[in-house]
């Protein structure tokens, strides 16, 4: 398992959607990723009591480094890069 250095957090990202509210089927190149993750680890210096293990976060379009470990998918975001916790 991925352990995050300093203010880090590893998040795992919620699966795009492949159709929209209206019914719409998005072909897979069109698909955005969403803006919303799970929480799967935390590093030692993140200051934010919500940014904990299991919390489902939103953060920043273009933040973090993606990381492929044993077929899954995750993101290293620094801690200012979450912009809410989903309540």
């Amino acid at each position: 398992m991925l352990k995050p250095l300093g203010d880090r957090l590893v998040l795992k990202q919620a699966e795009a959607e492949e159709t929209t509210k209206s019914g719409i089927v998005l072909p897979g190149q069109n698909k955005e990723k969403p803006q919303e993750a799970k929480v799967v680890a935390v590093g030692k210096d993140v200051k934010a009591e919500e940014l904990k293990e299991g919390a489902t976060v939103i953060y920043s379009k273009y933040a973090g480094n993606t990381v492929k470990i044993d077929e899954e998918e995750y993101i290293i975001v620094k801690e200012e890069d979450v912009l809410a916790v989903l309540a």
